[in-house]
């Protein structure tokens, strides 16, 4: 089954470049464009790609908007950030919205198609440039905030470790030697415990509090 793609960007020279070399990749298909955050919206909800490559600085409906929105409609679709912005006032924006990848479009082709075939693997996937603001952000706000990891079981704790290591639910298992559905039922539970939307929250909560 190919990864279904939808590329939202203002820029029409940026799209049809990432249309044209996402169409060489065998397991990709781009079955859109949206030149807006509203058109996105509309396009996602009718076309349910996998994976909306998403910008953020667009017209009608910027890209944090449309990505919090899209979560509130379509929480299947995973959403991946591209853009030109590294700084923690566009990463943590995007990734409170719901966001589980961020990418810069300063990033190698090959590199992107191979975030988008993790993120679809359950990797959360973020560019080493990014995840650095972010440990920066984290570090400095990590006394402020109360530490949930207290509620998580050992078990859960264990799980949680290995998320951080931008693990799958299948080689979780594999490491821990349990089944990919008792992985799945460990990761909606710590979930639920941190308050987070996803994934990619939970890690940078564990790597917050030294989990990881």
């Amino acid at each position: 089954m190919k990864i279904k793609i939808l590329i939202a960007d203002d820029h029409h020279v940026v799209r049809k470049g990432l249309v044209f070399f996402l169409q060489t990749q065998p397991d990709l298909e781009v079955v859109g464009e949206a030149s807006n955050g509203e058109e996105a919206l509309k396009l996602a909800t009718s076309l349910e790609p996998h994976i909306v490559l998403m910008d953020l600085s667009m017209p009608v409906l910027d890209g944090i908007e449309a990505t919090k929105e899209l979560k509130k409609q379509a929480p299947h679709i995973q959403v991946m950030i591209l853009t030109s912005f590294s700084d923690q006032d566009h990463v943590i924006p995007a990734l409170e919205a719901g966001a589980s990848g961020y990418q810069l479009k300063e990033s190698d082709p090959d590199e992107l198609v191979a975030a988008i075939r993790k993120l679809m693997n359950g990797e959360n996937q973020l560019h080493p440039k990014v995840t650095t603001h972010l440990l920066t952000r984290l570090t400095k706000s990590s006394e402020k905030k109360v530490n949930f990891i207290d509620h998580l079981t050992k078990r859960e704790k264990d799980v949680l470790k290995e998320i951080a290591k931008g693990k799958s639910n299948k080689e979780i298992g594999a490491s821990l030697h349990i089944t990919e559905k008792t992985v799945k039922t460990h990761v909606s539970n710590i979930l639920s415990k941190l308050g987070v939307q996803d994934r990619t929250q939970a890690a940078l909560y564990a790597v917050q509090h030294g989990i990881s």
